[in-house]
């Protein structure tokens, strides 16, 4: 198993190539010919994997933190790519579909004839059908900005998580440093505090030793002085 910084990164990096050219596939390549229901089963496809490119794009954001800063440089720069590449893909989707809902109310056959003065637009069924099918466009264009709001939110609550969890590893480091070097001192006091002791006893020892001597010399002059 590959245990360097940038392995997770590669992988992620990996995945998200391999998504996005599945995707150029289905808008620019051989999917681009494909009409009616084909297409839009094609372009649903296409949305499904877009969502799982962004979560490659994330993940690659999360592994970016942990990556050395001597080669940090090159990394962003492939994810900047990477970012830029989901942008144009998403933007293609969203131009194509729009393009496809225009192309399926043109082709709605048209009913009642041709425009009157009354009615210069057509019938009224043809003008709440566009004014539906229109509403629904710009529905589905204003849920698909406010996920891409939420997305971001999200992405920038992840980053600001993963800051504050980095952040509190160093702290916890730092605490096992002082730790680590609070259990050094401790054991070099103790050290000293025997060696202390250690004197202490053989201080006790010699004064007692001196003592024992000048008794028995008093011993000896007193006895010299008055048995002699």
């Amino acid at each position: 198993m590959d245990n360097s910084p940038t392995a997770l990164f590669d992988t992620y990096e990996q995945d998200f190539r391999q998504i996005i050219d599945s995707i150029r596939s289905k808008l620019d390549g051989d999917g681009k010919d494909e009409r009616g229901e084909q297409r839009r089963a094609a372009l649903r496809r296409v949305e499904m994997e877009l969502d799982e490119a962004d979560e490659m794009i994330s993940q690659m954001e999360i592994e970016i933190q942990g990556i050395p800063q001597s080669i940090k440089p090159q990394y962003q720069t492939r994810l900047r790519n990477a970012k830029a590449d989901l942008t144009r893909f998403k933007k293609m989707s969203k131009d194509i579909h729009t393009q496809f809902s225009r192309a399926d109310l043109l082709a709605s056959p048209a009913r009642g004839g041709t425009p009157t003065s009354d009615e210069p637009y057509g019938p009224t069924s043809d003008r709440t059908r566009l004014l539906s099918a229109t509403a629904t466009l710009e529905d589905g264009t204003r849920r698909l900005q406010e996920s891409q709001r939420v997305a971001l939110e999200t992405e920038d609550q992840g980053a600001e998580i993963l800051m504050n969890l980095r952040v509190q590893r160093e702290q916890i480091e730092n605490a096992r440093d002082t730790l680590r070097t609070a259990d050094t001192a401790i054991d070099r006091a103790s050290g000293t505090l025997k060696k202390m002791i250690r004197r202490m006893y053989q201080q006790r020892v010699v004064t007692a030793a001196i003592v024992v001597v000048l008794v028995l010399l008093i011993a000896i002059i007193i006895w010299e002085k008055f048995f002699a």
